[in-house]
């Protein structure tokens, strides 16, 4: 699927380069191009500094969580539920605590440090699995879950925006989270009718309606306010909770004992291991990307929609987010490169990116996490997963622009 991908922004690309030369006369396109793709490669650079010591950082304080033993006192606390949405794994079973870390990876925003300890939880749950090639309630929930975006902090989409020269980096905050909900709990419901999952539990009940009465209560203290406070609180409640998650870490491994730089500097390989991996991919995708920009086939396209979207009568503002929603599904790096473009070309803080990154930290690559997630373990029937998934990006992409018109509109 990206193979495909990549060669088709490269042919549509040259298309719309031939075009504009054969038909529009436009001879410089090809300069256009040319330096696009080194522009981009230059940018790639730049933002893996970056990313490069993002990963370190988190995955040396995750690290610190894991040996305080919070990981495992989580997965203690989830038990009772997990036993009712995943009634085939039982009670402390090694796929929940590696459930958990995933998670906790997942709502820190570290997607591709969440992505080898989904693979060791996959490989737990394929364990108790009847069948060799069909995919289990169990590890549908569960991947649907993840390709839900199970995000809190977007450290990683905290991170682009920093790079790019944003005032506030964390001013999306609570538009992911919004949004995120939103994904989440489309993707759930949509894997608990396919398995008829009895809901009516009582102990189901108080975790669902304990969040759905927070969620609830918060959205409508933030309805009460303007919308220029509605961007102050989402950039002070960013930042307060990514320096109270890591001082909550420190502390708790203080206090029990645990060795904390080292643990760190352990934690901190591993990302730097993830991040150097990730710059063939990142620049590959961003100078397609670019290419595609440079010819005009992207603003061609978005053109066509925003004609669309206007004879309707609707605001078009959110057409310039579009490319990262469309390829989202199909791949993080395209995705990633989409929303690193749309800052460089319409501006950090402008409409257009600020969608952009919403959409990025609340939806996932659905296809690509289902082929590794199920292609690790010989997984070739994947039953509902699908559908159910590109049902949360759906929601994902839909509350995305509803909640940016209503913070930054």
């Amino acid at each position: 699927m990206l193979n495909r991908l990549w060669l088709g922004f490269f042919l549509a690309a040259a298309v719309a380069a031939l075009a504009q030369w054969l038909v529009g006369g436009n001879a410089d396109v090809f300069a256009a191009i040319v330096g696009a793709l080194f522009d981009m490669a230059d940018l790639s650079v730049k933002v893996m500094l970056l990313l490069f010591g993002t990963l370190t950082l988190w995955l040396g304080f995750l690290r610190i969580a894991e040996q305080a033993g919070l990981v495992e006192q989580v997965a203690r606390l989830l038990g009772p539920l997990f036993a009712r949405l995943m009634p085939e794994v039982p009670r402390g079973h090694p796929a929940i605590g590696l459930i958990t870390l995933n998670f906790a990876a997942n709502v820190l925003g570290l997607d591709n440090a969440a992505t080898p300890i989904g693979l060791r939880a996959m490989r737990e749950l394929q364990t108790l699995n009847p069948s060799a090639d069909t995919a289990s309630n169990a590890q549908i929930l569960f991947l649907v879950l993840n390709a839900s975006s199970l995000t809190l902090l977007p450290v990683t989409v905290f991170m682009y925006r920093a790079q790019a020269g944003a005032h506030d980096p964390t001013l999306v905050f609570l538009p992911i989270l919004l949004a995120t909900s939103a994904s989440t709990l489309v993707g759930f419901l949509s894997v608990a009718y396919m398995q008829k999952l009895r809901l009516r539990d009582p102990v189901v009940i108080a975790w669902l309606g304990g969040a759905a009465l927070l969620l609830a209560g918060f959205v409508a203290l933030l309805a009460s306010l303007t919308a220029s406070a509605l961007a102050s609180l989402s950039g002070l409640l960013g930042n307060l909770l990514l320096f109270g998650v890591i001082v909550g870490f420190v502390s708790v491994g203080a206090y029990r004992k645990v060795p904390l730089f080292e643990s760190f500097v352990d934690g901190a390989k591993q990302g730097f291991e993830v991040a150097r991996d990730l710059l063939p991919y990142l620049v590959a995708m961003l100078c397609a990307v670019g290419v595609l920009r440079a010819s005009g086939a992207l603003d061609f396209a978005l053109d066509g929609i925003r004609w669309l979207v206007l004879h309707a009568g609707l605001d078009a503002r959110f057409v310039d987010a579009l490319p990262t929603a469309l390829v989202k599904p199909f791949s993080g790096s395209a995705a990633r490169a989409m929303l690193i473009e749309t800052m460089h070309h319409s501006g950090v803080d402008s409409f257009a990116a600020l969608l952009s990154a919403t959409v990025q930290g609340s939806t996932e690559t659905t296809f690509y996490v289902v082929a590794v997630y199920f292609g690790a373990v010989g997984i070739k029937r994947v039953r509902h997963t699908v559908g159910c998934a590109l049902l949360a990006d759906l929601a994902g992409v839909l509350a995305s622009i509803g909640v940016c018109y209503w913070f930054f509109g």
